[in-house]
């Protein structure tokens, strides 16, 4: 049987991945898109209207703020930086995270 990632595994989590992603370094959808798919091996990516619907959401939430970069290589793209506000909202959501793992792999193991 094949392994397989569901959207559906992630899609809570997409948030997370993001602020994770702009807590390395200032970024743009495009980018944050690539290295999502970089990343899982291209077990999983992420289209640009969820992306950018995300990135509409953690502003409003305050989590992160966006800033239009220069021209220098071709259309002025808008930039990403994450919070303050947006790394308290990282840490709480890794540590939710990994609880969640540790309690979905109990569940699994049964009994011994």
């Amino acid at each position: 049987m094949a392994e397989k990632l569901t959207k559906d595994l992630i899609r809570g989590n997409t948030d997370m991945l993001v602020l994770n992603f702009l807590n390395e370094g200032d970024s743009y959808g495009y980018a944050i898109a690539k290295k999502i798919k970089e990343r899982s091996n291209e077990a999983y990516s992420i289209n640009e209207a969820t992306l950018y619907t995300v990135f509409r959401r953690l502003e409003k939430n305050q989590d992160i703020e966006g800033y239009w970069g220069d021209e220098t290589q071709g259309s002025r793209r808008k930039y990403y930086r994450i919070t303050d506000h947006g790394k308290s909202a990282l840490k709480e959501n890794i540590e939710n995270w990994n609880f969640s793992k540790r309690i979905i792999d109990q569940l699994l193991q049964g009994e011994e």
